[in-house]
C-alpha cells in the first residue's frame, strides 16, 4: 500500500530531529534555576518551549492550515518577568531553524499549540518533551508528534535522544527515532543515521514470561496496582521502569512485552499528546492498545482521552488476559 502521508512523514521527521538536537543542547547547559514549575509540579525547562517553537514553526511552514494541540503556552515567556527565559528559548530555537524567528514569531509559534482538539478533519498533537523529569535526570524522555485525521491517529514520529539503539547493548550508541504510519508498519532509526529498520512486538505465548514497562513516577501510574496485576498473571520478572513514551517504543521493538499505565485517581484524564504517537507505533508494530476496560482509545474528544481510563499495551495474544487481570484487581 502506498503512503498517503509521505510529505507529512518527511516534515514530521525533520521537525522531531531538529527538536531533539535542541533538547540535547539544552541538557548540556541545563542549570537548576532555569527550571520553572507547572501546576502539576513537573519541571518544565526551556527545552520544552524551544522544542515546541521549533516543531510548530516547521509544521506551519509546510502545513499552514493545520491546527496543533500542544502542551505548552507562552505565558511564562512574556513581559519583563519572562525576558531572560525568552531570550534563551529564542537563541536555542534559532540554532536549528533555517529562517530565524524574532520574539513575536517565537511566542506565536509556541501558542500555535493551543488548539482545543476534537473530531475535526485534521490536526497535529505535540509533546515537546515527554518525561521532563527523565530529561532533567539525564534519563529517558521523548519528543512526540502525531497527525490525527477525523479523530484517528494516522502518523507518529518519536525522538528518544537517550534511548540505546540496541536494548541489549545499553552502553552502546544512544538516540533513536521511531516512525509509524497507518498501514505502513513501524520503524526505528538511530538519530545519527537515515537507515530505517522495521520493528515488531516480540512474539509471546505465555503471559507469565512477560516483562512489563511502567512509569518511573508513582504520580503517573500506580506501581502498587501494577504489582498486584503482575502477581495475578504470575509475572515474576521485575518491571522495566522509564519515563515518557519511550515505554511505547520499548514494547514496540520487543524490549518488554506489556505497558501498563494505571490510573492513580478516579477523575484523571490522560492528555492526547502523551499517547497518540505511542499508540500508532504500537499498532503498526503488531501490538494492541486499549484502556483497562478494553475500550479503544478515543482521540476525537478534545485535548484529553476523557472516555478512557488507564492504558494497557500488549501483544494481541496476551492482551485479553491482562484486561481480565485488571478487571479482577479493580473490581474485587
Amino acid at each position: 500500500m502506498m503512503s498517503v502521508f509521505a510529505a507529512e512523514r518527511n516534515v514530521a521527521i525533520n521537525a522531531v530531529l531538529q527538536a531533539s538536537k535542541v533538547c540535547q543542547e539544552v541538557f548540556k547547559k541545563l542549570v537548576k534555576n532555569e527550571t520553572i514549575t507547572k501546576k502539576d509540579k513537573s519541571p518544565v525547562t526551556i527545552g520544552d518551549f524551544s522544542a515546541q517553537a521549533v516543531v510548530n514553526t516547521i509544521l506551519y511552514k509546510s502545513f499552514p492550515n493545520d491546527p496543533i494541540v500542544g502542551e505548552e503556552d507562552s505565558e511564562a515567556l512574556r513581559g519583563d518577568a519572562g525576558k531572560e527565559l525568552r531570550e534563551k528559548v529564542l537563541s536555542l530555537a534559532n540554532s536549528v531553524l533555517d529562517e530565524p524567528l524574532d520574539e513575536t514569531k517565537l511566542l506565536d509559534a509556541i501558542d500555535r499549540g493551543s488548539h482545543p482538539g476534537g473530531s475535526q478533519e485534521r490536526m497535529w498533537t505535540l509533546d515537546p518533551i515527554d518525561g521532563t523529569k527523565g530529561f532533567v535526570r539525564g534519563e529517558q524522555y521523548a519528543i512526540c508528534l502525531a497527525l490525527i485525521v477525523g479523530g484517528n491517529v494516522q502518523l507518529g514520529v518519536m525522538g528518544c535522544p537517550n534511548l540505546p539503539v540496541d536494548f541489549n547493548n545499553p552502553e552502546g550508541e544512544r538516540g533513536c527515532l521511531f516512525i509509524a504510519e497507518r498501514g505502513q508498519g513501524a520503524f526505528q532509526r538511530a538519530l545519527s543515521s537515515t537507515e530505517e529498520t522495521q520493528i515488531h512486538f516480540a512474539d509471546i505465548s505465555s503471559v507469565s514470561e512477560a516483562t512489563f514497562c511502567e512509569s518511573v513516577e508513582v504520580l503517573h501510574s500506580s506501581h502498587g496496582d501494577a504489582a498486584q496485576i503482575a502477581s495475578i498473571l504470575g509475572i515474576t520478572k521485575p518491571p522495566l521502569r522509564m519515563d515518557s513514551q519511550c515505554k511505547y517504543a520499548a514494547v514496540s521493538r520487543g524490549d518488554a512485552n506489556i505497558y501498563l499505565r494505571l490510573p492513580t485517581r478516579a477523575d484523571y484524564e490522560e492528555n492526547i499528546w502523551d499517547h497518540a504517537t505511542g499508540f500508532i507505533l504500537v499498532q503498526e508494530a503488531g501490538g494492541k492498545v486499549s484502556d483497562i476496560n478494553s475500550k479503544p482509545l478515543d482521540f476525537s474528544l478534545g485535548r484529553t482521552l476523557k472516555a478512557n481510563k488507564g492504558i494497557v499495551v500488549a501483544h494481541p495474544k496476551i492482551h485479553p488476559k491482562i484486561i481480565e487481570a485488571c478487571s479482577k484487581h479493580f473490581n474485587k
